[in-house]
């Protein structure tokens, strides 16, 4: 069996930055596309905080984009979905990858670019609008709802900095929090309720997203009264979490208690040699396309030295 330098697990901004680097750096990378080709940038319809596409572009354009350069270097692509793993705990080892329950491939590095899901309430109404007022980051998409009224879902600490970062864009922002207090930290909490255009709607919960083409009204629980009513709203947020897709790799990769793997200080080393982690499955905290981007050139470079010492 032929042993390849490079493989990568994952096909959103960090996997195919790691593609490009690592092919211009003649590792002939293989890349995995995964159960969703593109990652979670192929559910977003307007990306304009990517430098470089100065009228804006679609997600999955994008990534189709990232795609080619990747190729045109020499990259090979293949559509598939990583099922199970055998990584070496040797330096200079072997590390099996197993796709689709069938096919092995070994190789000596492995880039992870898995990515992370967004939780959702598990509505039907909030998938059918997906990309059309309902969105699970108000970073990527709050700048389209400005000057408009919002709904945030959420108690934590994520949640008040969606509904106070919404704030400063729209005219009003409802957050709505299903117990009878926040999760968040007293200081999240104390900016929530101190900022002029956020209501906060406890013991709240959503029963359906409703609207025409796009987002018009959510309709509402309150679970203190048992009585439903309508909030009109263009824009349904979710924060309520993510789920780092790294459940393959438990048992092997060091991780937090929710999941994102662990890497060394300003580098993507996991606690395995030849083992490399970028993007969201790594980051809790930015999750945007640049940074997973910037994190996978990281660890295309990480690999590079890696192979190149072994020789």
């Amino acid at each position: 069996m032929k042993i390849i330098d490079c493989l990568i697990i994952g096909s959103g901004p960090a996997g195919y930055t790691a593609a490009i680097y690592a092919s211009r750096a003649n590792l002939n990378p293989v890349l995995i596309q995964g159960i969703q080709p593109g990652g979670q940038l192929t559910t977003t319809n307007d990306v304009e905080n990517y430098p470089g596409y100065p009228q804006g572009v679609t997600g999955p354009v994008m990534m189709e984009d990232f795609k080619k350069q990747a190729e045109r270097f020499g990259t090979e692509t293949v559509f598939g979905t990583v099922t199970e793993v055998q990584f070496s705990k040797e330096i200079g080892g072997i590390h099996k990858i197993i796709i689709d329950n069938k096919t092995e491939m070994q190789t000596r590095t492995v880039i992870i670019s898995t990515g992370a899901s967004a939780k959702y309430l598990g509505l039907e109404s909030e998938k059918k609008y997906m990309g059309s007022g309902v969105s699970a980051c108000a970073v990527c998409d709050g700048f389209f709802f400005k000057n408009q009224d919002v709904v945030v879902v959420g108690g934590g600490d994520s949640a008040a900095e969606e509904a106070t970062y919404l704030a400063k864009l729209c005219n009003k922002v409802y957050l709505l929090v299903r117990k009878d207090q926040m999760r968040a930290s007293k200081i999240m909490q104390k900016r929530v309720l101190e900022t002029k255009n956020l209501e906060v709607l406890f013991n709240h919960e959503t029963v359906e997203v409703m609207g025409e083409q796009t987002v018009q009204k959510i309709k509402v629980l309150n679970t203190n009264n048992n009585k439903t009513y309508t909030i009109p709203a263009t824009g349904f947020f979710l924060a309520i979490g993510h789920n780092p897709n790294t459940e393959i790799f438990k048992g092997q990769l060091e991780m937090d208690e929710v999941g994102y793997l662990m890497t060394k200080a300003n580098s993507s080393l996991t606690n395995l040699p030849g083992v490399f982690a970028s993007g969201d499955a790594q980051d809790s905290i930015y999750r945007q396309a640049i940074t997973a981007a910037g994190s996978g050139c990281m660890a295309a470079l990480d690999a590079e030295k890696y192979l190149s010492e072994l020789h």
